[in-house]
């Protein structure tokens, strides 16, 4: 199995996701493991006309938009290495931290990580598995202000992976150790779910 490890909490101390995430990878047992700390190394800003050239089909002749083109082909080549995505989410203001959706950006490319057909987009990963582990404040996964839980599951599919699952580690399931061993109980019966699968 080769897991990448997504974190984007800011916290590196008392990170419910963090603690989640590691859980979960070491409950996935043996595997080569890459992490990517989008919160400690984060993702360098794409301006406004940078942005568009990476998602379009004329691209920009500077040292800048060749950096950022190149560290998009890096971030793409770990997706297509992997088979299982763990990604941790530290909802901010109802929706996924600002790190997440600039990975989000540098990763969702047309001809690479998914393409257009008749019937619609395809994704193009080979991604066999990802587990979303939502920490919140307090706003309960799945719920109308849950603008996080969704949206991640959503590029997901968009770019191919065909088995998602949603660790609740929601602020609603009471306190730090409280929400930790909930968490860890739905990463036992994953895998469990998983293994027998």
């Amino acid at each position: 199995m080769n897991i990448l490890k997504i974190d984007s909490s800011p916290r590196t101390e008392s990170s419910n996701s963090r603690t989640l995430t590691s859980a979960l990878v070491a409950a996935l047992g043996d595997a080569e493991v890459k992490t990517r700390d989008l919160a400690n190394n984060p993702l360098p800003l794409l301006s406004a006309e940078e942005l568009v050239a990476l998602h379009g089909s004329q691209p920009i002749d500077s040292d800048s938009f060749r950096r950022h083109q190149q560290l998009s082909d890096q971030l793409i080549a770990e997706l297509k290495w992997a088979d299982t995505l763990v990604i941790g989410i530290a909802m901010h203001n109802f929706s996924v931290p600002a790190p997440l959706k600039q990975w989000i950006d540098y990763i969702c490319r047309a001809g690479h990580t998914f393409h257009y057909t008749a019937d619609g987009p395809a994704g193009l990963t080979p991604i066999r598995q990802a587990y979303l582990v939502v920490a919140t404040g307090g706003t309960p996964i799945g719920s109308s202000v849950d603008f996080a839980s969704g949206y991640v599951k959503w590029i997901c599919q968009f770019i191919g992976v065909r088995d998602i699952h949603i660790i609740d580690a929601s602020g609603s399931k009471g306190t730090p150790e409280e929400v930790i061993a909930n968490g860890n109980g739905q990463i036992d019966a994953l895998v469990s779910q998983t293994a027998v699968a």
